[in-house]
């Protein structure tokens, strides 16, 4: 039986959320209802993030907000992870997830809706957020409740591989009352538009990852990882020192001399974040007179218990690492962040990643595709200069040239490597995109936005027809 495990809604925190406009009329609509998320991991990944920040502004609002996490086997999450690259427009491993796959999904995602319901009353509002939720749907629907399905993925450049993708959901995709993207690139033919919602994802700039911080607390936290040498000015937490002693490892032949640039790429290990590409064209292509060196950071594979294929990505990228000459290894540093579902070691983990963003000269996302890319979101918002691929989500927040540097080609080794030594040479270019940046991020891609558009989607699902989608 597929299992439901709930987790924890933060405690509201003293925030601008406000119960006017849309957010006032759907308090009214809901009436009392519960809003129930699901997805299948309380860490790791953006979803799991934009989820931890959605419930703290529901609360804070008045609104009775609940996250659910579906919990499957590995032959689930196998063909979900295929079905990931499919709508990525990557083939994955290349074969069909024929019956076999399907019947896999039908029976995991149905099992998974007769335990939730077990917490739900007639009339909840039910969000599921990606594929692998989605199946849940007609359950959920035949108990009584008003469903919604978010979509986080897709790519700009449909193929073969996400028509495969979509005609393995067509049977569930008539179920929600409404389906929500990322990007209107996304949505599918033959969607009914008054079905359709497009919810860009945003980053919580009131979180402990995305806050201002001041240098010395930027030294201080990244000498506490491993990754600096020199003692950290600022005296740190006991939280964040256990937090980095037991938890954060850092594989180098030295830190990270004080005064070198760092070029820092922020990811899952996930084939498509093109972890070693970007180690590959770093090495081949940026000069190392610029002194510069190479971060690529991302959770403890063994973390992420949705993705089975992040510890071989790491793997992968570790040995290559070990086979460089040992003065281009010197210059390379991976670190892994271990992440819990933890309020302690959560706060710890996204202190050290907001350090080692603010710390980096230059951000690259290398991705070769990208759904959406809060990472560039939180690049920018942060002011940070950025290097990144032109696909999906990425071509949305970044104008080329104004808000940060994008490479048409996300395979072009040379070309990447280009753009970043530009950076590295060019402080003055560094500012400018880096301020504009900023500035484009702040009323598009923060949480008290996207908030608002999850209010309308709550009033639209409230008043929505039943029979919609039938």
């Amino acid at each position: 039986m597929a299992e439901i495990t709930t987790v924890a809604v933060p405690t509201p925190r003293d925030t601008r959320a406000t119960q006017d406009g849309a957010v006032g009329a759907a308090l009214d609509a809901l009436d009392g209802r519960t809003i129930w998320h699901i997805n299948t991991t309380a860490v790791g990944g953006g979803v799991a993030e934009l989820l931890r920040s959605a419930m703290s502004r529901h609360a804070e609002a008045g609104m009775r907000a609940r996250w659910l996490v579906m919990n499957g086997d590995e032959e689930f999450f196998g063909i979900t992870k295929q079905l990931h690259h499919l709508f990525h427009g990557s083939p994955g491993h290349g074969r069909p997830l024929g019956e076999g796959g399907f019947a896999a999904y039908e029976r995991t995602t149905r099992e998974a809706a007769a335990t939730a319901l077990a917490h739900m009353a007639p009339g909840d509002l039910v969000l599921l957020h990606d594929p692998q939720t989605l199946g849940m749907a007609p359950a959920l629907r035949r108990a009584g409740m008003r469903v919604a399905w978010r979509s986080h993925i897709g790519t700009s450049f449909p193929g073969p591989e996400v028509t495969a993708a979509w005609t393995f959901l067509r049977p569930f995709l008539k179920e929600p009352l409404r389906c929500v993207f990322s990007l209107p690139d996304y949505v599918p033919p033959g969607l009914d538009p008054q079905r359709v919602a497009i919810i860009a994802p945003a980053i919580d700039d009131l979180s402990d990852k995305c806050r201002p911080m001041g240098e010395a607390e930027v030294r201080g936290l990244l000498v506490t990882a491993g990754l600096l040498g020199s003692p950290g000015p600022t005296p740190l937490g006991e939280e964040v020192a256990a937090y980095a002693g037991r938890r954060v490892t850092v594989w180098q032949d030295e830190p990270v001399p004080p005064g070198a640039p760092t070029v820092l790429q922020l990811a899952r290990w996930d084939p498509l974040k093109d972890m070693a590409g970007t180690l590959t064209s770093f090495i081949r292509h940026i000069d190392p007179a610029t002194r510069a060196h190479l971060i690529l950071a991302g959770p403890d594979p063994a973390d992420v218990a949705d993705d089975p294929e992040n510890m071989a990505v790491f793997d992968a990228v570790l040995r290559d690492r070990a086979a460089l000459p040992a003065d281009v290894r010197r210059r390379v540093h991976l670190v892994g962040l271990g992440l819990a579902d933890d309020t302690a070691e959560l706060r710890a983990n996204a202190l050290i990643v907001n350090a080692l963003q603010r710390y980096a000269t230059v951000v690259v996302q290398k991705s070769l595709e990208e759904g959406f890319g809060l990472a560039v979101a939180e690049a920018m918002w942060k002011g940070r200069p950025l290097v990144a691929s032109a696909v999906g989500g990425i071509r949305a927040q970044v104008t080329h040239g104004v808000t940060g540097l994008l490479v048409d080609d996300p395979t072009d080794l040379a070309a990447f490597g280009r753009q970043v030594g530009r950076l590295l040479g060019d402080e003055a270019l560094r500012d400018r995109l880096g301020r504009a940046a900023h500035d484009h991020c702040a009323p598009r891609y923060l949480a008290e936005r996207e908030f608002r558009d999850h209010a309308s989607l709550y009033l639209d699902l409230c008043g929505a027809p039943t029979a919609v989608g039938r």
